[in-house]
């Protein structure tokens, strides 16, 4: 689904992401991991197009991207949860739910399923998005990424600050939607224990680049925690 080959970026004379190459398979979790500051952030607003690579090549189900706006990429099937979540505070849970769902016809209803894996966000329907916990902002930005219907969902850090409850239940989600067998999952996480549950294949990152793979059953036996240990 997602073929990442060889890529380099720079910020001005930096060079934060060195060689990078992975990939990403419908109904698998990829889980990326690494210590604070080693590119992850980086490498994902990368696939998204939020910052140009300077080589290398990425491709979606089997199309060049690499060259294409983030909002073409959205279009194609790229799902997108930032690190901070970064909803719109002032609108309601139904507004920022319907932002996930510009580019689709006008009055396009936001999909059922959204609040089966998400039930509070159906009852909080009309409040605004700044008036929701921490934990209910992160589940309102995981919907909105998955109200288009994406068909690769990459997500940036979503256990940063939520309490351990929600956690759980973002995890149950996340299971869910790769157990359906259609959609691929990039995993981006600091919480080691979250990360080595939902591992299908994993991938650590030092200093912009991939110093290890394998399968996520493999994570202990690898020593994978000592890696990224702080």
């Amino acid at each position: 689904m997602l073929e990442v080959s060889n890529i380099d970026q720079y910020y001005g004379g930096s060079h934060i992401l060195r060689n990078v190459s992975l990939h990403a398979r419908p109904g698998k979790i990829t889980v990326l991991l690494g210590r604070n500051g080693v590119g992850k952030t980086t490498l994902l607003k990368s696939l998204m197009g939020l910052v140009p690579v300077k080589n290398g090549s990425i491709q979606f189900n089997g199309q060049p991207i690499q060259d294409k706006t983030p909002y073409a990429r959205a279009a194609l099937g790229i799902g997108y949860v930032p690190q901070g979540r970064e909803i719109f505070a002032r609108l309601t849970v139904e507004e920022n739910l319907r932002m996930g769902l510009a580019y689709r016809a006008a009055r396009a209803p936001v999909p059922a399923h959204l609040f089966e894996l998400f039930p509070v966000l159906q009852q909080m329907l009309h409040r605004r998005g700044g008036d929701l916990s921490g934990g209910q902002q992160q589940q309102l930005a995981i919907a909105r990424a998955l109200a288009p219907g994406p068909r690769l969902l990459i997500l940036d850090e979503p256990t940063e600050g939520i309490q351990p409850s929600i956690i759980k239940d973002i995890g149950r989600v996340i299971r869910t939607l790769a157990d359906q067998g259609e959609m691929g999952i990039l995993l981006c996480e600091q919480y080691y224990d979250f990360a080595e549950e939902l591992a299908d294949e994993y991938l650590v990152m030092e200093r912009g680049e991939i110093v290890k793979r394998g399968a996520g059953a493999a994570m202990r036996a690898d020593n994978v925690r000592a890696l990224v240990a702080i």
